[in-house]
């Protein structure tokens, strides 16, 4: 009689723990499926047409890479200014401020070309042993919209395996293994690599098809990382920016100009500088849900900025950090972004008059701090 009891006692258990785990599956499965489905953009006002990267290389047709890109062309003839968000999807503020470009912007002469998910299957995945929160959500009136937060570089599953050692194209250099899955070490890119590398060739080849004048390609990285708030250029580029951090600095927005070291590989504002006839520049905001000394890594801290090791590190002095007390929210880190974005169209403008690029309706700095993201993002219809 005991044995059966204790049979039919660990009968129970064993039901019990596989319903336990059947659940935990369940509700693990519907997130990791739902990283896979890219959010919803809508098309704002200023949108001529959605292309795709494949429509510059079609090596990418079909693939996990092909991201949309979001052309705003006035028909007056001018510039082409490229914005890329999302080269590395760990940094969420260069996706958003790409988002509100496409959803509010106008431009009135020249294009302006947007790709908010420059690295689209860095979007489908989370690091793993980082603990990021696998999405926000931005309150709008129109109710919550939903952004991933993804990794840094191209998800496995797409690449694999990384080899022992990457040997970047064309140059040689060598660089850590699972940077080959790095989109920002994989420019100028290569039509015979890896996923990765043929999403870089895509953006020279864009480059290349628009004559572009501009590309930014929009980072984020830990307050305390030195190129944090500032602007790192090819050396064609470097009086052009100094102009812009001028006229930035005298808005109250800090804004160094770095030049971009010749014997670095991989960089968007190396290789693009040096394969076509663009000026290149990549732009760094702070963003504490990077740092290597940061709390919790949840929805909170991706919006607000704020941490509490951070803070008490500010507080004390006792590193050097781009911080302000009580944190660095998204609307800061957008803002920066949208601003510069914008600098750099009418500096560029006003000295080259018949390759004028400009946007008009885009939200300021200080707009952003008092109305919110969310006033404007537009309402979802898809």
């Amino acid at each position: 009689m005991v044995k059966v009891m204790t049979k039919n006692k660990n009968i129970g258990f064993a039901v019990f723990m596989s319903a336990v785990i059947a659940l935990t599956i369940g509700i693990s499965s519907v997130s990791f499926r739902r990283q896979l489905v890219t959010e919803p953009i809508m098309e704002g006002p200023g949108v001529s047409e959605v292309k795709h990267l494949s429509d510059y290389f079609g090596g990418l047709k079909g693939t996990a890479g092909d991201s949309a890109v979001y052309v705003l062309d006035s028909g007056v003839p001018g510039g082409t200014f490229i914005v890329m968000g999302g080269t590395h999807p760990t940094e969420p503020a260069s996706v958003v401020a790409s988002v509100v470009l496409v959803e509010n912007a106008e431009v009135t002469k020249g294009k302006l070309i947007v790709v908010p998910h420059s690295n689209l299957s860095g979007f489908s995945w989370t690091e793993p042993g980082q603990g990021h929160a696998p999405f926000f959500v931005i309150d709008t009136e129109h109710g919550g919209r939903y952004f991933r937060y993804g990794g840094r570089g191209t998800n496995p599953i797409h690449q694999w395996p990384d080899p022992d050692m990457y040997l970047h194209y064309p140059s040689g250099q060598s660089l850590a293994a699972d940077e080959i899955r790095n989109l920002n070490r994989a420019h100028p890119g290569n039509p015979d690599g890896r996923l990765t590398q043929k999403v870089a060739y895509a953006f020279r080849r864009m480059i290349e098809a628009e004559s572009a004048d501009m590309i930014i390609d929009q980072h984020e990285a830990p307050p305390e990382k030195p190129l944090v708030n500032a602007v790192a250029v090819h050396q064609r580029a470097l009086d052009l920016s100094s102009w812009v951090s001028m006229e930035l600095e005298s808005k109250g927005i800090p804004m160094r100009v770095e030049a971009s070291p010749p014997g670095l590989h991989g960089f968007s504002h190396r290789e693009y500088g040096d394969f076509t006839n663009v000026l290149a520049i990549l732009s760094e905001t702070p963003n504490p849900s990077q740092g290597s000394i940061r709390g919790r890594t949840d929805e909170k801290l991706v919006l607000s900025g704020s941490d509490a090791m951070y803070d008490e590190i500010w507080r004390g002095k006792t590193l050097k950090l781009c911080y302000e007390d009580g944190g660095v929210p998204m609307e800061y880190r957008v803002g920066r972004n949208l601003e510069t974005v914008c600098q750099y169209a009418f500096s560029y403008s006003e000295e080259n008059p018949e390759r004028a690029i400009e946007i008009i309706n885009v939200p300021t700095f200080e707009e952003l701090a008092e109305y919110g993201i969310g006033s404007y993002l537009l309402p979802v219809t898809q």
